[in-house]
């Protein structure tokens, strides 16, 4: 056996490692689960033709003028079914014929209401003889990395690397505070800081499965982009898994109890699924907020693995999210090796 087998540390990384690969549960929530949930979405959000808006008129005049464009589906019904139709959401706008103009009702907080008062006046208005001030045509792009999925995909792997980094570490650890184990593990001759580093290079090992396993899915099935090095995502996937191991061991530190731990986690974890931009921009949020917002570490991944994947940015371009990400290491890591509970 070499001196790097006969090592506390080399015992306990490769412990953790088959300990993960023995549970069923952990394979399903690290492989199987966002590929599923990438399967959901882009069957979701697939580019399609885009749905003709349903609408409403008064009057058959107005119905045939709407229904002129293609973006429309008209049907006419009097004012209070047009009414009532609004309110249950059948229809997004309704036209009223008054007797020298036409009065538009709809929701002006509901975008596709917007759209739809866009399109019904520019019908009415050409039905009625306007002509067109300068002419115009449509050139239609449909290029990959502007897509939905595109946009989610490194959502979907920041989310993952986080909700496998904090739960796998802070369910064992927890877990072998409760079963005494750490008691054990402190009365060794082994040196403290290797079990918890053990637990980080374990990691580290599951990660080049789980992101190589995810990505090239995505890329297979949905032609996603890697526009950037497939180095420096690697670097980002790893410097990302790091940030939330030493997350998931702080907040493992001194809770004695699966029920505290996982109260914690989801603690820590909730606001990020919520506020880092998984499944949509994080800057639809209020300015006054987005200085939290920013100095999430699942902000700052995302964004990296998006500025990687669809933009090719290297490193360098992305030195504030990279540097948030490196202080999510250091902090949480040095913190949970002063307060760490072994007993």
């Amino acid at each position: 056996m070499s001196k790097l087998q006969e090592s506390s540390l080399y015992q306990l990384t490769v412990v953790r490692f088959r300990l993960i690969l023995r549970e069923p549960e952990a394979i399903f929530w690290i492989f199987i689960f966002p590929i599923l949930l990438a399967v959901g979405l882009g069957i979701a959000f697939r580019n399609r033709p885009a749905d003709a808006l349903q609408v409403g008129a008064t009057t058959t005049q107005l119905t045939r003028a709407l229904a002129s464009d293609n973006g429309l589906a008209a049907t006419t019904m009097d004012e209070a079914a047009g009414a009532k139709a609004l309110a249950t959401g059948e229809i997004l706008l309704l036209a009223i014929q008054r007797r020298h103009s036409v009065v538009y009702k709809y929701d002006d907080t509901n975008p596709d209401s917007r759209t739809a008062l866009l399109l019904a006046d520019r019908a009415i208005q050409v039905a009625a003889g306007r002509p067109e001030a300068v002419h115009t045509a449509n050139e239609l792009v449909h290029e990959k990395g502007s897509r939905y999925i595109d946009f989610v995909v490194p959502g979907l792997l920041g989310m993952n690397l986080m909700g496998s980094a904090i739960w796998g570490l802070g369910f064992a650890i927890v877990e072998a505070r409760q079963k005494k184990l750490l008691k054990r593990m402190v009365a060794s001759p082994m040196p403290r800081w290797q079990y918890l580093t053990s637990f980080l290079l374990s990691r580290l090992a599951m990660l080049v499965i789980e992101v190589a396993a995810f990505l090239g899915f995505a890329r297979l099935v949905f032609g996603v982009p890697f526009r950037g090095s497939l180095l420096e995502l690697g670097l980002l996937c790893v410097l990302t898994s790091l940030a939330f191991s030493a997350l998931g061991l702080l907040v493992s530190s001194r809770a004695r109890t699966m029920e505290a731990a996982s109260g914690l986690m989801n603690l820590v974890m909730l606001p990020m699924w919520i506020l880092s931009g998984v499944f949509f921009s994080a800057s639809r949020f209020p300015a006054m907020i987005q200085p939290i917002v920013r100095a999430l570490p699942l902000t700052a991944a995302i964004d990296a693995i998006r500025g990687n994947m669809l933009q090719g940015m290297g490193l360098g371009q992305m030195g504030a999210q990279v540097g948030l990400l490196l202080v999510w290491l250091v902090v949480p890591f040095t913190i949970s090796l002063r307060i760490f509970r072994w007993r």
